[in-house]
């Protein structure tokens, strides 16, 4: 759990939704196992009926045949055993078998990169072209700089795409991390040869070896790839897969590792696929972990993959851990400070709005956050309906940009006169300006309520935040308000319309 003073309530609702990861199949599983909660006794055949809903909703996800089959068979045996007729909560019970099984069809384990080996450590990566394997490079390589505090080195093998090695050493830039200077001529066994070299006298301690693509598995591809595994003697070799292309980036990857000797799996632009079958038959079909996933274009958008904390969030059990880790990169100390500070008196103007804003939308936004909370599922489509969406919040932020400084310390000067300045200022009407401004006087009131409730640790206590509701000190925010959906902020579902 997060301190106190990074608990952000009153913006909870002023982010973007951008969380598409598995969502079709956890709207069709929750609504499977909202059924079996209803019933307070299951038969055999209950089970049964709702093992085919969950086969077929797998099957949509496009998750591959074999796999499905295999997982159904193993959830049901246990299933329709004492461990659930015999229970008080059976439907409960059924989840449980399910997570566990789906935590164990992803991998068990959270795989973390093996790197413990005499420097440099080499990593392989390897794949079709198109699949985002630079990118994917370079994003591994910040996070082993920024997290482990490794010294690397990049290194493009690629010499048959046009600007190949050019485009690994912008990235090198951007996440500033060396790259191999590049020599006209040379070919991939012979660049490998000359990386672990320079990485060898320069005291690097992991060597990224970014070998090139084709547009479909040849006999050239394989051989290169094996040619230069047999020279560089990785670490680790990791196949990059684009999940967008469901059963074909398990066909690719089965390829592979009938090649090549894997030992993990990275998944692309999970952020653009909302049934995440390539994820659920990835671990089934290769044998090999997944150890990181793609969630965006920019650098910092990548995850490590822990079948956990995937399962929770597709059986809308949510990812706590993960929500914390994103608040801690996100929240600067300073500002967390100077904002608990505000907040416990009271106070809370355009400024702290407009901050929180940007915080929230570093945390990944509002679907994501939603998706990994507990409960918060159905309120998260509730606000995808009200439209909430970045359009909407670029306006929101233009408007508070064309305040003064004083207007935005101090709200209650906004007139009529000033509020048509800014709607003009902003590109946006006055109307919009009054709903931003009524939004802010009810996070303004909730922090006032916040203080008289003897301040943030008041309302962590509230929430049941020190060991209450929650059993291990974390709150059952769907159960909030009696188990009603908490309402949107007032002028939510209109701004901007």
């Amino acid at each position: 759990m997060p301190p106190v003073s990074e608990i952000r309530p009153p913006a909870f609702f002023a982010l973007e939704i951008t969380d598409p990861l598995f969502e079709s199949l956890s709207d069709r599983l929750g609504g499977v196992f909202d059924k079996l909660r209803g019933r307070g006794a299951l038969s055999e055949a209950d089970v049964r009926a709702a093992m085919r809903e969950v086969r077929i909703a797998l099957l949509e996800a496009d998750v591959a045949l074999p796999v499905a089959k295999d997982f159904i068979d193993k959830v049901t045996a246990r299933a329709i055993g004492a461990e659930v007729t015999k229970s008080v909560t059976p439907g409960q019970q059924v989840v449980k078998i399910v997570s566990d099984e789906l935590t164990a069809m992803l991998g068990g384990d959270a795989a973390e990169l093996e790197i413990g080996v005499t420097p440099p450590a080499v990593i392989m990566m390897v794949g079709l072209q198109g699949s985002g394997k630079t990118t994917t490079t370079a994003k591994i390589a910040r996070r082993l700089r920024t997290k482990d505090g490794k010294k690397v080195l990049m290194a493009s093998l690629d010499v048959n795409r046009p600007a190949a090695q050019e485009q690994l050493r912008v990235l090198g830039e951007q996440v500033e991390v060396a790259t191999l200077p590049i020599i006209e001529g040379q070919q991939p066994v012979e660049i490998a040869r000359r990386a672990l070299q320079s990485a060898k006298l320069q005291g690097f301690d992991v060597l990224m070896l970014d070998t090139a693509g084709r547009l479909h598995v040849d006999q050239a591809l394989m051989s290169e790839m094996q040619a230069v595994s047999q020279a560089a003697s990785p670490a680790e070799t990791l196949l990059v897969v684009d999940a967008l292309t469901g059963q074909d980036a398990v066909n690719v990857a089965k390829s592979f590792s009938e090649q090549v000797p894997l030992t993990g799996t990275v998944l692309t632009r999970m952020d653009g696929d909302a049934r995440g079958g390539a994820a659920l038959s990835m671990r089934a079909v290769t044998g090999k972990p997944i150890k990181f996933i793609g969630t965006g274009e920019k650098v910092d958008a990548l995850d490590a993959f822990d079948p956990s904390r995937v399962s929770g969030r597709i059986l809308g059990m949510g990812d706590v851990v993960s929500l914390v880790e994103k608040a801690s990169e996100a929240v600067q100390a300073d500002e967390a400070e100077a904002m608990a500070k505000k907040f416990a008196k009271g106070q809370f103007d355009m400024n702290d709005l407009r901050q929180q804003l940007n915080q929230m939308q570093r945390m990944g936004g509002m679907g994501a956050m939603m998706s990994m909370m507990p409960g918060l599922g159905k309120m998260k489509r509730q606000a995808e309906q009200s439209g909430a969406d970045d359009n909407m919040l670029k306006r929101m932020e233009a408007i508070i940009l064309s305040m003064t400084p004083k207007e935005r310390a101090g709200p209650q000067l906004l007139n009529a006169k000033r509020k048509i300045r800014i709607a003009n200022g902003a590109g946006t009407t006055v109307q919009e300006v009054n709903r931003l401004i009524k939004m802010h006087k009810e996070m303004s009131t909730a922090m006032k309520k916040i203080k008289k409730m003897g301040g943030l640790k008041g309302f962590a206590k509230m929430l049941g935040m020190g060991g209450g509701a929650g059993g291990d000190g974390m709150p059952d925010l769907g159960a909030l308000g009696g188990g009603k959906m908490p309402k949107l902020p007032p002028g939510f579902d209109k701004f901007g319309k």
